[in-house]
């Protein structure tokens, strides 16, 4: 099925791109746990948001009320000599996790559906592209797509940047639209990001993509075939 435009209308209307986006994680989801080898599995992972705050402000209400705690020496500090209101970006966006399991879950691979607001300011680009190189650093595989038609940032190159190699990975989609596959090898005492860029564009069918989760072991990511079950799941149409 040819990638539609789920940023504008009718589609932005009909099916909004979050649920589009958890429908499209499943699907891959789904097809990776058909063909991941033994001991490997694949979630999705939808961020928890505001939920971390109302869980915490629950917990002390129900400490509060129980009495349930360690009595601590109350201590009045003095007033804070600087202050500032911040607006911190959050995580946003869709992701699949592939683990496999070593005497405990140990992440392999990542998969990251790019949001809106993953786009719409510096320090949200920032945060994006700090999160992707977190996975780098620690030999996690990355794929990262962005079929987000509303706003024009090159993601990858801000993952290029963060990772201080901005000439040698550069590149741009001609349609802004795009998916990557990045892996971290060694190479000799040096450390390499390879990768493997792909433009998308609407009304084109969608690439399959190497999805590394060992330093010897591949599996192609056919994002058209997960594209197209999430598609019918939600009954979208040609």
């Amino acid at each position: 099925m040819p990638l539609r435009d789920h940023f504008h209308p009718p589609l932005s209307v009909t099916h909004p791109w979050k649920g589009f986006h958890s429908a499209w994680a499943n699907a891959i989801t789904n097809e990776l746990n058909q063909v991941l080898p033994e001991g490997y599995y694949a979630i999705p992972e939808v961020p928890l948001g505001d939920q971390i705050e109302i869980d915490v402000a629950t917990l002390e209400e129900a400490n509060a009320t129980t009495g349930v705690g360690v009595a601590t020496a109350v201590w009045a500090p003095p007033q804070p000599r600087l202050a500032a209101v911040v607006d911190f970006p959050r995580i946003h966006g869709v992701a699949v996790h592939i683990f496999q399991d070593a005497g405990g879950p140990q992440l392999r691979a990542a998969i990251e559906l790019v949001s809106p607001a993953n786009k719409d300011r510096p320090r949200s680009r920032l945060t994006f592209a700090a999160k992707c190189v977190g996975y780098l650093e620690r030999a996690v595989s990355l794929v990262v797509i962005d079929t987000v038609t509303g706003r024009q940032a090159n993601l990858h190159a801000e993952i290029a940047k963060t990772l201080e190699t901005a000439a040698e990975l550069a590149w741009e989609a001609p349609s802004r639209l795009y998916a990557v596959a990045y892996r971290t090898v060694a190479a000799g005492a040096a450390t390499r990001v390879e990768t493997w860029p792909e433009a998308l564009g609407i009304g084109q069918e969608l690439p399959t993509l190497p999805l590394w989760i060992a330093a010897d072991l591949c599996l192609p990511l056919t994002l058209e075939s997960s594209y197209t079950m999430a598609c019918h799941s939600l009954r979208i149409d040609r």
